[in-house]
């Protein structure tokens, strides 16, 4: 069933599936100093028609390992140049001077380098020894003992042509003195430039440069000794620079903004709906994906024996669904297989009760359950994905922790942003942290006046939200153990919570029939999401959908309601459950809604282009 069917539907060009899309990230014409372009945002309505149904192409690298690909230091050094080159276009011209400092990389270098040879040619051809002096003072030529040593050579030898005895013996002490046994040891021609210096003693006696046997050949400064040493000087450059790491490459230009642009077209490739027309970005914080709208049935999970609690998508790849039932069964599911479990989670290591709520970690290669029992169980799903990609022998996911939580029912797990540990909550009241290496109870939260019914952490890991059968929505900041905020509008029993990927925005489930969306920053709430039934004794919960513009939530009616964000209008009722609807889930990368109920399946929903 489709709502605001009288809106008008624009119809872009379409093309086949393969067919490119031009993305439209801002050039760099488009200057920050320009003001910015007023955009009207499209009806929800049609940017959900703008799309075409791929599936999901086979992936044959992966580059997980983030560490291993830009480990090499010439890698990263040439992310800071895309970085600095972008900020000197826009205009950042302090930060552009503060990265440089911080991280020693200058992409100017050659230039420098470049414009100090050519001044250190002009001022050798000219004669002026005080410009030179004050060249080998810096890069390259400073670090250049035979560079140095061959131009105080010929400023002496000119001196003493022009019979400057005294400046001529000041350049010999000060100047070449110090650098003729650090000349003699590099070289290693100790005997030659040791009689060479002698020489140059010498012709403070001399009349002539000519009398000295090597310097018998010099033809003085009008001669050719100049242009020699420019000859010689750029042989030694070269030397020079072999010693040290070679130049960068020139950063082409944009080359930063280029490679968002692959990056973006990537994840639409690899994306299963395609946008039929040119996407407008608005953010780059985030994956791209197609906004769609399920409209049908997908598949139909079934194999428990009483109702279904909750569902998750296992890890952020979500190709495997794990439920949790009455039957106090845990069951893993591939979402391409409907009709068998790729594993059940039973007892003797199982739970002995129903089970309330699950959390996968985001790697997905853990488990987290909370049960009647009053128990979290941590599980391990390393052996389910070996078996799937490895195709091994099929060894059942161990129980790698099982902590008596709680007193009574423990209602609700989830994983910290680390992995490292996870929040539960249950009918005791207390809300309590687990290490899940060591199974250690790290710190408990007291405050709710009655049983605790959902928590999460936020994005930073350093707030955990939760509410409870008192109405209210809690704070609690992880490090002191304070509740620093109170939320208590809801009329009725709060039954879940969601976050936005920014950390701004609150999504909250109640038994007084709404769910409602607050703005963290003023701590109200602003959206009020109605039309589903949520007054009974069930846990009814809602999460953000599709790209964070929709709403998603259970009925006790047997329907899967989504709500547009902006106007609060239901866009979407999906009926085929046989009972009450407790929750629905989305995974962004399968573009797949999935819901569970008191009917005892699973069911997953997609974006069918071929209806309405």
């Amino acid at each position: 069933m489709m709502h605001n069917n009288n809106s008008t539907e624009s119809t872009p060009t379409t093309t086949s599936p393969s067919s490119s899309v031009t993305l439209a990230l801002p050039s760099q014409s488009q200057s920050s100093t320009h003001a910015p372009a007023q955009i009207t945002k499209p009806n929800i309505i049609d940017t959900i028609s703008n799309a075409i149904h791929v599936g999901l192409p086979k992936k044959t690298i992966s580059l997980e390992d983030d560490n291993a690909l830009f480990s090499n230091s010439d890698v990263r050094e040439d992310i800071i140049r895309m970085i600095i080159q972008y900020l000197q276009n826009e205009g950042y011209n302090a930060s552009v001077m503060t990265l440089q400092d911080e991280t020693n990389v200058k992409l100017f270098d050659q230039q420098n380098k470049s414009m100090q040879v050519k001044r250190m040619r002009k001022s050798i051809l000219e004669g002026d020894w005080t410009e030179v002096e004050k060249l080998c003072t810096k890069f390259p030529f400073k670090h250049s003992t035979e560079f140095l040593y061959a131009v105080y050579k010929q400023a002496y030898l000119e001196l003493l042509e022009r019979q400057e005895y005294q400046k001529a013996f000041t350049y010999l002490t000060k100047r070449l003195k110090p650098l003729e046994s650090t000349f003699r040891d590099r070289t290693g021609g100790g005997e030659n430039i040791a009689e060479e210096f002698k020489d140059l003693c010498y012709l403070l006696t001399c009349r002539s440069v000519q009398e000295a046997s090597s310097f018998k050949h010099w033809d003085g400064s009008k001669g050719t000794s100049r242009e020699r040493l420019v000859e010689r000087f750029q042989s030694l450059l070269e030397i020079e620079s072999s010693l040290l790491r070679p130049a960068p490459l020139r950063v082409p230009p944009n080359r930063l903004l280029s490679l968002l642009r692959q990056a973006v077209a990537y994840q639409i490739e690899f994306a299963p709906y395609h946008p039929k027309v040119v996407p407008h970005l608005t953010t780059l914080l985030h994956d791209y994906s197609c906004l769609v709208l399920p409209n049908s049935l997908k598949a139909t999970f079934s194999g428990h024996r009483r109702n279904v609690k909750c569902v998750a998508f296992v890890g952020d790849k979500g190709d495997m669904i794990a439920s949790g039932s009455s039957d106090n069964l845990i069951r893993i599911w591939s979402i391409d297989d409907p009709t068998n479990s790729l594993a059940t989670l039973s007892p003797p290591t199982g739970h002995s009760s129903r089970i309330w709520d699950l959390s996968p970690s985001k790697s997905g290669k853990l488990l987290a359950s909370a049960a009647g029992d009053g128990a979290v169980r941590i599980w391990d799903l390393k052996s389910l994905e070996e078996r799937r990609t490895e195709k091994k022998e099929f060894q059942p996911p161990p129980c790698l922790l099982s902590l008596k939580a709680h007193e009574g029912d423990a209602y609700t797990v989830k994983f910290h942003p680390s992995q490292t540990h996870v929040v539960s909550g249950g009918y005791d009241k207390n809300l309590c942290i687990w290490d899940v290496r060591t199974g250690h109870l790290v710190k408990t939260f007291v405050g709710h006046q009655s049983s605790i019914s959902t928590a999460i952490f936020n994005p930073h890991g350093n707030l955990i939200i939760s509410g409870g059968k008192d109405s209210t929505i809690r704070f609690w900041d992880l490090t002191s153990g304070l509740c620093i905020r109170t939320l208590a509008s809801h009329l009725g029993e709060v039954t879940s919570v969601d976050m936005d990927q920014s950390g701004s925005l609150l999504l909250s489930s109640s038994k007084d029939n709404s769910n409602r969306l607050w703005d963290l920053k003023v701590a109200r709430p602003i959206k009020r999401f109605k039309g589903h039934q949520n007054t009974s004794k069930n846990f009814i919960k809602s999460s953000f959908g599709p790209t964070q513009s929709l709403v998603v939530g259970g009925s006790e009616d047997g329907y899967v309601y989504i709500w547009d964000i902006d106007s609060t209008n239901v866009l979407q009722k999906l009926g085929g459950h046989q009972g009450v609807v407790y929750s629905a889930v989305w995974n962004q990368n399968q573009s797949l809604l999935a819901s569970c109920s008191h009917d005892s399946t699973i069911k997953t929903w997609w974006y069918d282009t071929s209806k309405p």
